[in-house]
């Protein structure tokens, strides 16, 4: 990170226990050192033990990614940089509508036999990643699932702790793989407006539909970093964190070019 990009995250980063006095050893590195080697292994799709040299030893490195993933402190993290990035587009803290959809991707050999599945619709062995997203694209909500899964499914198991979290979420757009008992499903027991993005059957090629493009520029950058080109990891919860990490740095560095920025002439009325 820069040191502008530091400025950013040093002031939103979560107490450490033992910090605030609740107990606990005290860490051996600095926080901007342990981020740094966790955001050079999602943005380079590294092995643990291919960590530089200059980064802590890869043991600690990585008992810092486990104890941030398993505390929920990553995700905390990641929540207060949204809240940021939206108030700087105007947007208040909690979302009032987003959008819905999944990406299968190729899982690797370390991904074990019962934690993967078959896509038959994109033809892909491996896991299927589920995003909420708010209208800007940025991450609300994730589930990490085998490949077999349905997006019906999963959104039974995704929206109700999203609803649950953002009280004012009333609206979500998602596509046709989501029509049927779905809609009625969350309109009836989570209050929301499930509402379906079709694509018309009379165009040919690409076309951009409304809302539906904010995720997928979503998923494009993830792709961005090299540890989301597949998924690697032995547990998918690993994957969603390496997922939330890799939100972190797309949000941190858009704060840091936003803050360096002069701030706009006043005009004279």
């Amino acid at each position: 990170m820069s040191d502008a990009e530091w400025g950013v995250v040093r002031d939103l980063l979560p107490v450490p226990g033992w910090l605030a006095g609740r107990g606990g050893r005290p860490e051996g590195y600095c926080h901007r050192q342990m981020i740094d080697a966790v955001r050079y292994l999602v943005d380079n799709g590294i092995k643990w033990r291919a960590m530089r040299a200059d980064f802590p030893p890869w043991p600690g490195v990585y008992a810092f990614f486990a104890r941030w993933r398993d505390t929920g402190l990553v995700a905390e993290l990641h929540d207060r940089l949204r809240e940021a990035v939206r108030g700087t587009e105007g947007r208040g803290p909690e979302p009032t509508a987003a959008v819905v959809d999944s990406q299968s991707v190729k899982a690797d050999a370390t991904v074990t036999h019962a934690s993967r599945g078959y896509d038959a619709g994109k033809k892909i062995n491996g896991r299927k990643r589920h995003l909420l997203t708010d209208t800007l694209g940025l991450l609300l909500a994730v589930l990490v699932t085998l490949a077999s899964t349905t997006d019906r499914d999963a959104a039974r198991v995704l929206l109700p702790p999203a609803k649950g979290r953002f009280r004012r979420l009333s609206r979500v757009w998602a596509d046709g793989g989501y029509t049927g008992h779905l809609t009625d499903w969350t309109t009836q027991h989570l209050g929301l407006v499930l509402d379906i993005v079709r694509r018309s059957d009379d165009v040919q090629g690409f076309q951009v539909l409304p809302r539906r493009w904010v995720i997928e520029r979503s998923f494009a950058w993830f792709l961005r970093s090299r540890r989301l080109v597949r998924d690697y990891e032995r547990r998918t919860d690993t994957s969603e964190t390496v997922i939330l990490w890799s939100m972190t740095m797309l949000m941190s560095r858009r704060l840091a070019v936003q803050h360096r920025q002069p701030p706009a002439p006043v005009r004279a009325a």
